[in-house]
């Protein structure tokens, strides 16, 4: 685990593509905390995959604020099938786009 110094802003970890227990820990070295609106049971959370995140990576906030994540499932079920599908890791199968102006429909 990387120690950060105690400043009072630190810069948001990129999140998207981990495991949720890795994004745990990224989230822990860097100073924030996560929270994931989607999950319950986000701390029981381990191989589900990160494919969205607010506020993105490299934003500078505040030591402890909170970065929101979204998970998409990272096991599709055991055993082996036929045909096996092709193609990226299931939590690098999409990134989402992030939250637009929610006030824009309004204007």
């Amino acid at each position: 685990m990387r120690l950060t110094p105690k400043s009072f802003e630190v810069r948001v970890p990129r999140l998207v593509g981990l495991m949720a227990v890795d994004a745990r820990e990224a989230a822990e070295a860097s100073g924030v905390q996560l929270a994931a609106g989607d999950r319950a049971d986000f701390e029981l959370a381990v191989v589900d995959y990160v494919v969205r995140q607010y506020p993105p990576p490299g934003v500078e906030v505040p030591r402890g604020a909170v970065v929101t994540v979204w998970f998409e499932l990272g096991d599709e079920g055991g055993g082996v099938r036929e045909p096996r599908r092709g193609g990226p890791p299931p939590g690098l199968r999409r990134e989402l786009e992030e939250p637009g102006d929610p006030f824009a429909v309004l204007r």
